[in-house]
């Protein structure tokens, strides 16, 4: 599966100086900023209806109107904004009529074609697409929650139904996200417009006296690709473009894909926009609401060099950082990387670049920053324009050295469970060429597995000790394997056999990274779906954790060949909830798993799963 993928890169690289059927000019149209709701506070809880409409955007003003699907009729929907301690009721009503038409289109496409052309090179639309009904539930990415309110993936509702969730906000100040998560059609019905942001306020962030009114803007990024007409222009329909690297899988008969990747990137809906801003500090709260596509954003200035020493990371997805992280674009961090899900609260110091225009770029992994990289995924790196105006007020606010004094770090002293989860490898036995989650349980005594054997995996660690450990889970639909007492912390272990990164999402609870560790995995045989040869850590290598990932977090990248270990504490509601790979192709086509969290009291009279249930708290 490797080399077809190296050969479909190499094909793409052939044919970088191809020109798009279409072009579009960057940064002739304003950056949109989404309309805040303030729910009624007060002591009664009254309840908000936000419902679901279709809606034609001008994603450019050089393409004709695009058909979406956006709350409250927007895309993005509207910034929610609500005080800690608020209880929100929100009715998700969906008011698409029956018979709407669809607003993607979407194409399966083989090489030589590629996922970053707008068209569909000729490919014809996927029928089962194009029938698709309205049909759609809201998460609140990050919110603590019950599960009856998180948006289950099955729950999904139709026209003139309504999704009822409450959402407690008992929760430091934050970023959260809003967004649809059908099951099976996640990637189609975001890619439509489903998302949203929301945000928490506290006495602790107001306290920093932070940017705030106008200087406090959002910035919701999305790549899109587009469809064309047959003269070979642009016709403004989305277009969701998938590259199979396998047409028929020998266990399943279906093919292979690729996730999604488009061209271009839309900030707070519209395609590189500018941003008049003044010469002073702002505060942009982003969130990569792509597919799958993980940016790797630098600031630029007119001469194409980075520019240092003005963005400042405050924030990540589950509020404030201990102290601020300077992004240096050009030092410890030279670039500001965005997987999807991921949030990051940004001060950016526009006073020293008064009078300048600054771009914000997506770089690719082969050119430098600004350059297109067809090879690398980029052939537009473009994502939005700032034009600093000269002249203005003086701004008197200074970045604070600690953000947040309630921050605790939590410690492996913590009693908690331990979680194995093991990453697959496209194209592992039984998996149907697509890459799995699976859920590991430790094996007390190997000494009767013949090695290697499906479903078993041996793993040495950086002390030396070989662990065996047996397959308890791997789709979706398999029985429930994690039960957690509500209140409890647990490590969760993400180890990934495969060669790509895959974001991880975890419903319900804010994580703290413990440590990313490499490991060698070339003892794992894909065919046979277990290890030849343990998979040992590598003692000849060191992952330091980055300094903007020490705070809350909700989504993590997992690299190849690595093993990330994450605490978190499930507290705050019950019920069941899902934690997944948040490339939505991937969370669609099957990596993603149940997870229930009851009263502890409740647990002593668990019947348990049958393969370890809760058995991990023993401190």
């Amino acid at each position: 599966m490797t080399e077809i993928i190296d050969r479909i890169t190499e094909s793409d690289q052939n044919r970088q100086d191809l020109a798009a059927p279409g072009e579009l000019t960057p940064f002739v149209a304003p950056l949109p900023v989404p309309p805040v709701l303030r729910p009624d506070s007060g002591d009664v809880l009254r309840e908000t209806e936000i419902a679901l409409r279709p809606t034609w955007v001008r994603l450019h003003p050089q393409l004709p109107p695009t058909l979406m699907w956006g709350y409250d009729g927007q895309v993005p929907g509207p910034t929610i904004e609500v005080r800690r301690g608020q209880r929100v009721r929100i009715a998700w009503t969906n008011r698409i009529p029956k018979g709407s038409e669809y607003p993607v289109t979407a194409v399966e496409v083989l090489p030589p074609a590629s996922p970053t052309l707008p068209g569909r090179e000729g490919t014809e639309p996927s029928k089962d697409v194009a029938a698709l009904p309205a049909w759609s539930v809201t998460h609140l990415h990050g919110a603590q929650t019950g599960g009856g309110n998180d948006g289950w993936a099955d729950n999904a509702v139709g026209f003139g139904d309504a999704q009822l969730s409450e959402y407690p906000n008992d929760h430091q100040a934050v970023q959260w996200w809003y967004h649809d998560h059908a099951m099976n059609i996640t990637r189609w019905n975001v890619m439509a417009g489903l998302y949203g942001t929301y945000l928490v306020r506290d006495d602790e962030e107001d306290a920093l006296r932070l940017p705030c009114g106008e200087r406090e803007i959002p910035l919701l990024l999305a790549d899109r690709n587009l469809d064309t007409d047959e003269d070979g222009r642009l016709n403004g329909r989305l277009l969701h473009k998938t590259l199979v690297v396998q047409e028929k899988n020998p266990e399943t008969g279906k093919p292979v894909t690729i996730p999604f990747a488009g061209p271009y990137t839309t900030v707070n809906g519209r395609i590189w926009p500018y941003a008049e801003v003044d010469s002073g500090w702002y505060r942009f709260r982003l969130v990569n609401a792509s597919n799958a596509r993980i940016y790797d954003l630098v600031l630029l200035d007119e001469d194409d060099n980075p520019v240092p020493g003005i963005v400042h990371q405050i924030g990540s997805d589950g509020g404030l950082l201990p102290r601020p992280v300077p992004i240096d674009f050009d030092g410890a961090l030279p670039t500001l990387t965005a997987a999807p899900a991921e949030r990051f609260d940004l001060l950016v110091d526009f006073r020293a670049v008064a009078g300048r225009t600054l771009r914000l770029v997506n770089k690719g992994p082969n050119q430098p920053a600004g350059t297109p990289d067809p090879a690398g995924g980029v052939r537009y790196p473009a994502v939005m324009e700032f034009r600093v105006r000269e002249g203005c007020e003086t701004d008197t606010f200074e970045l604070p050295e600690v953000l947040s004094g309630s921050f605790r770090r939590y410690s492996h002293d913590i009693p908690h469970g331990h979680r194995l989860v093991v990453l697959t490898p496209p194209g592992t036995k039984g998996s149907g060429g697509h890459p799995e989650i699976w859920e590991m349980t430790e094996v007390e005594d190997a000494s009767g597995i013949q090695f290697p054997a499906d479903g078993i995996i041996q793993v040495t660690g950086a002390d030396g000790v070989t662990k065996t450990y047996r397959r308890t889970a791997r789709t979706f639909n398999d029985g429930l394997g994690f039960t957690i007492p509500e209140g409890s912390h647990e490590q969760w272990s993400f180890l990934n056999l495969a060669p790509i990164p895959h974001p991880m999402h975890i419903h319900l609870a804010d994580f703290q990274a413990l440590g990313r560790d490499p490991y060698v995995a070339t003892g794992f045989d894909a065919t046979v779906g277990g290890t030849r040869t343990p998979i040992a850590h590598d003692p000849s290598r060191t992952i330091p954790l980055a300094p903007n990932e020490l705070g809350y977090k909700d989504v993590y990248r997992v690299p190849g060949s690595q093993m990330l270990r994450i605490m978190g504490k499930f507290d705050g509601a019950y019920g069941r909830f899902m934690y997944h790979c948040h490339f939505l192709e991937h969370e669609d086509m099957g990596m993603m798993r149940p997870f229930v969290v009851m009263p502890p009291e409740a647990l002593k009279f668990d019947h348990g799963a049958g393969h370890g249930g809760h058995e991990g708290h023993t401190g």
